[in-house]
């Protein structure tokens, strides 16, 4: 079979269980061992009689009692014609058993007229009306006059016939009563009335209950047969009870009890549903029921039969009978108004079709959908003009062409199947269904020479109805949306989501036992500064061109993605090696050249840009799950940052360790500021010349469930961990909290008479947060009572991230309220001279690296003597950091530090130890005398700015660096 035929071949219908013979076969034993006994006269002549009598009552009364069953336990529309019929054979069963009473009972003949002959009367006429009931009804007056026509047509020409062979004989008296005569015709016209609604119901049956309604117009039909032979004068003379003539009676009503159940057996049983309209079987093409063809021929062979009619009167040589001349002119005038009303029902009906017909054509040929009839071969027999639009192919060529032919190979198995799967649905089911396919594309429509084509596909006499559509801009517009949902926007590189499914399927598909399989972590370094500078359309740029060269980097077998901001990352699979350090210096090799690559200049706007690479490198190691090696390659790379920027670092278990260990720490900061576990400690600052207490710096401090006390340097790292924002909140809470308890306990220093100036450090970005806005520090000063200039805000740290500009304008307002500005170590980090040149800075403290080996290093002691003399020209009061011996506190004073702070007078106190400290007179301050002679190795004394009691105009220095603090609580 070619490929078209084997698509629309019909696969078998999954049929249910046939119906069981056992029925049929059961009536066809009984009714054949009747005759067979009616035949061989049943052995005597009582027993002839009884079976010829009552045998037949007990049939008829058995029908009878079946169709008044099946009326009552089934509601349909055929439900009167059943009841009929079970009146009709209970009068046959009464009549049966009136004659039976005469010859058996009595042992008389049976009178003429006598009961039995009115129940046989009265069998007719609800059998007559059944049958109406079970043709189909018309639906036009015209339709109900053709009905009575047909009727008449029939009865008329046997009507014309049996007079003209017996009943004209039968009509004469000849000696005998009325009542015999009238009996006599009533059977004969009485059987051809009956007679004539068989053959009207059988050529207007309805298509519902075939089989039982065959069966019952069977059964009649016998019955009025064996009636006709009855009423034949040769037979009826000679007629005995129990003869073959019974057999035929006794079959008819056999047939008639089994008929209301034919339909139930058949499946064929309908209740009220049968009100519906049905829908028409589909007539194989080119075929013609053989039914409608006798309905054409009815009226044609009822005028012949009236013709033979008259001719056998003809040919007896009798002159026409009055009753033929006229039954024979009625027959011709119905046929002819019967034709006549036909002609003009075909009249109208042509016209109605031709209109119908221009009107489908025009929907047709109009719609923007083609429209294709395939044969059951899989030949197109039909395409719609809208073929040259859509497919850029003419319709007549198309017409005749395979339909296998033009859709895609790829696709064909898939719609073979499709079709095969509808064509073996029910059509009540599944009327209509849906195909999608690519279909091959004319010249005028090349393009890549096949569209995607969507299809309603309808049953038509064995093929299929095709109405299709071009979906071609849809099917492209949904694989771009599930490509944008799947790739980057900017970069068009693979999202986060499609590249953590490939590595789920590298970790768990196939190659899952490849442990060199590695991920590469990217991240570029100083890529906010570029937003910062140049702008976010330059950082855009340059990240597209970052994308650009990751993209030919890798192999075609690996993928690169971009995670979301300056985050790239790749997927190398690996090539089956089991030698770890050859894996570990490929990958590495592969890694350290991609970071090359990106680290070279970007041309941006006409300016090079340069920016680095940290790589993080995590292999799929057994049992590690795809997150996990996400997650293990972003340790890597935060560990190539720490290190250095700009370099590869391959993942070693201990980080997780770290990484644990920082989690660990932040759960306790957070417990911690939830418990108010932190404490205050201040550290003095103190008079390089007198000794005394000018100022205290604020130091936070985390006492543990232990009772230690850990330093900033412990926790801070925690809380300033930029890269978790809620870790950044924790740390923003905990420099507020530090603000707000060192003003607080200021203000109570204030109050028992200590009025020491107080100093917090705070980094530059904390500096700029709303929390911290001049109202609110305004605020938090007057709800305390703590004078503005008993309050120093240090700048820990210059984040070269954050605009002077912004800083500049939020510490002159901080200014603007008394607060004083001091800028902490000074001498490192990143441009500390800009930084001295913008901001409004009121004090200096140095760097300890520049106290460290001033002593012992003279070009040590000649940058810290220079930078003390621009703090001095500009008016600031400087103040030395981690003032450890006292030949620093001697170096420091000769070169014009004013204040110092560090062991050599005290470590970082709590609120007891501060206010006995504050108590005394300060602290003892080494002399040149005491130290034997000067210390200072070169340079010259800058001028000394002796200072006062500690008052409100008092230096406050800046906390102690974290390296400088102490985990040991004071004692």
């Amino acid at each position: 079979m070619s490929a078209p035929g084997a698509m629309l071949s019909r696969p078998p219908a999954p049929g249910g269980r046939p119906p069981s013979t056992v029925p049929q076969i059961a009536l066809a034993v009984l009714c054949g061992g009747y005759a067979v006994g009616a035949a061989l006269g049943w052995g005597s002549h009582e027993v002839a009689l009884i079976m010829g009598d009552f045998g037949l009552s007990i049939a008829a009364l058995v029908a009878a009692v079946s169709c008044g069953l099946y009326a009552r336990r089934h509601r349909s529309r055929f439900r009167p014609a059943w009841m009929l019929f079970a009146a009709s054979s209970a009068m046959a069963g009464i009549g049966n058993g009136v004659w039976g009473w005469y010859e058996v009972i009595e042992g008389t003949a049976v009178p003429s007229p006598s009961p039995a002959d009115f129940c046989f009367l009265l069998f007719a006429p609800p059998a007559i009306v059944g049958l109406l009931v079970l043709a189909k009804r018309p639906v036009t007056r015209a339709g109900w006059v053709c009905l009575g026509l047909d009727s008449w047509l029939i009865a008329g020409s046997l009507l014309t016939l049996s007079w003209s062979l017996a009943l004209a004989h039968t009509a004469h008296f000849h000696g005998r009563s009325v009542a015999q005569s009238a009996l006599s015709l009533a059977y004969p016209l009485l059987d051809i009335v009956l007679v004539s609604m068989v053959l009207a119901l059988h050529f207007r049956r309805s298509s519902v209950h075939r089989s039982a309604i065959n069966t019952a117009v069977a059964a009649l039909a016998l019955t009025v047969l064996c009636d006709a032979l009855f009423s034949s004068p040769l037979l009826r003379e000679h007629y005995r009870s129990g003869q073959i003539l019974d057999a035929g009676w006794f079959a008819g009503s056999m047939l008639l009890a089994y008929a209301p159940w034919v339909a139930r057996r058949a499946g064929e049983e309908c209740t009220e549903e049968d009100l519906r309209p049905t829908a028409r079987r589909p007539q194989p093409h080119g075929s013609r029921p053989i039914a409608g063809s006798l309905a054409a021929l009815t009226p044609y062979l009822a005028a012949a039969v009236c013709t033979l009619g008259i001719l056998t009167n003809v040919l007896d040589g009798r002159r026409i009978d009055r009753v033929v001349l006229f039954t024979g002119c009625t027959v011709v005038l119905a046929l002819v108004v019967r034709q006549g009303i036909m002609l003009l029902d075909n009249i109208t009906l042509t016209q109605e079709l031709a209109q119908k017909e221009n009107h489908f054509r025009s929907l047709v040929q109009g719609s923007s959908d083609v429209i294709m009839i395939a044969a059951p071969s899989g030949v197109l027999r039909y395409v719609s003009p809208a073929a040259a639009g859509v497919y850029g192919r003419d319709a007549e060529e198309l017409v005749g062409s395979e339909l296998a032919s033009l859709i895609h190979p790829e696709d064909l198995g898939r719609v073979v199947h499709e079709v095969r799967r509808f064509l073996a649905a029910a059509p009540e089911d599944e009327p209509t269904t849906r195909i999608e396919c690519r279909f091959r594309a004319g010249e005028r429509r090349l393009g890549d020479g096949w569209l995607n084509v969507e299809s309603t596909v309808n049953r038509h006499h064995g093929g299929l109805i095709f109405n299709s559509r071009d979906v071609t801009e849809r099917v492209r517009l949904q694989a771009q949306l599930q490509h944008n949902a799947s790739h980057d926007a900017l970069t068009d590189l693979p999202n986060r989501a499609l590249f953590t499914e490939r590595v789920t399927k590298a970790v768990t598909g196939r190659r899952a036992s490849d442990h060199d399989t590695a991920v590469l972590y990217i991240d570029l370094d100083g890529f906010k500064q570029v937003n910062d500078t140049i702008g976010h359309q330059a950082g855009d740029e340059l990240l597209v061109q970052a994308a650009r060269r990751l993209g030919e980097s890798v192999r075609s077998g690996d993928i690169a993605a971009r995670l979301g901001g300056d985050e790239f990352a790749a997927l190398i699979t690996g090539d089956g090696t089991r030698d770890r350090a050859a894996r570990d210096f490929r990958i590495h090799e592969i890694a350290d050249r991609l970071r090359i690559k990106l680290s070279e200049p970007y041309r941006i706007d006409g300016r090079d840009v340069r920016v680095a690479a940290s790589i993080g490198v995590a292999f799929a190691e057994p049992g590690v799950t795809p997150a996990g090696l996400l997650r293990n390659a972003d340790l890597a790379m935060y560990r190539a940052k720490q290190a250095g920027k700009g370099r590869v670092e391959l993942y070693a278990p201990q980080m997780q360790d770290e990484v644990a260990h920082r989690a660990e720490l932040a759960t306790k900061l957070r417990t911690a500021l939830h418990d108010g576990a932190f404490a205050l400690l201040h550290q003095p600052v103190v008079d390089l010349s007198t000794g005394r207490v000018t100022a205290v710096a604020a130091h936070a401090r985390w006492r543990s469930a232990q009772g230690i006390l850990f330093t900033p340097a412990e926790f801070l790292r925690v809380g300033d961990r930029g890269r978790f924002a809620e870790d950044g909140n924790r740390a923003a809470e905990l420099d507020r909290w530090q603000l707000e308890e060192a003003v607080e306990q200021a203000a109570a220093r204030h109050r028992a008479g200590h009025p020491v100036p107080v100093a917090v450090r705070l980094s530059a970005r904390r500096l700029l947060d709303r929390a911290l806005s001049p109202k609110g520090v305004e605020s938090l000063l007057t709800r305390h009572g703590l004078p503005p200039r008993a309050l120093v805000l240090e700048l820990s740290e210059s984040d070269p991230r954050i605009a002077l500009d912004d800083l500049e304008r939020r510490l002159v307002a901080l200014r603007r309220l008394g607060v004083r500005i001091a800028l902490d170590g000074f001498g490192s980090g990143y441009a500390a001279i800009s930084a001295l040149r913008r901001l409004p800075v009121d004090v200096l403290r140095l760097d300890r690296g520049l106290v460290d080996g001033v002593v012992e290093s003279a070009r040590l002691h000649k940058i810290t003597a220079g930078l003390l003399r621009i703090a001095g020209d500009l008016g600031m009061q400087s103040v030395a950091d981690g003032v450890d011996l006292p030949e620093q506190v001697l170096a420091l004073r000769s070169m014009g530090c004013t204040h110092g702070m560090g062991t050599a007078f005290s470590g970082p106190l709590d609120e007891h130890r501060l206010r006995r400290s504050l108590a005394h007179d300060g602290y003892p301050v080494p002399d040149v005398a005491s130290q034997g002679r000067a210390v200072v190795l070169s340079g010259s004394a800058l001028p000394v700015r002796h200072g006062g009691p500690a008052g409100p105009d008092a230096l406050v220095h800046p906390p102690l660096r974290s390296n400088s603090e102490t985990s040991v609580p004071p004692t």
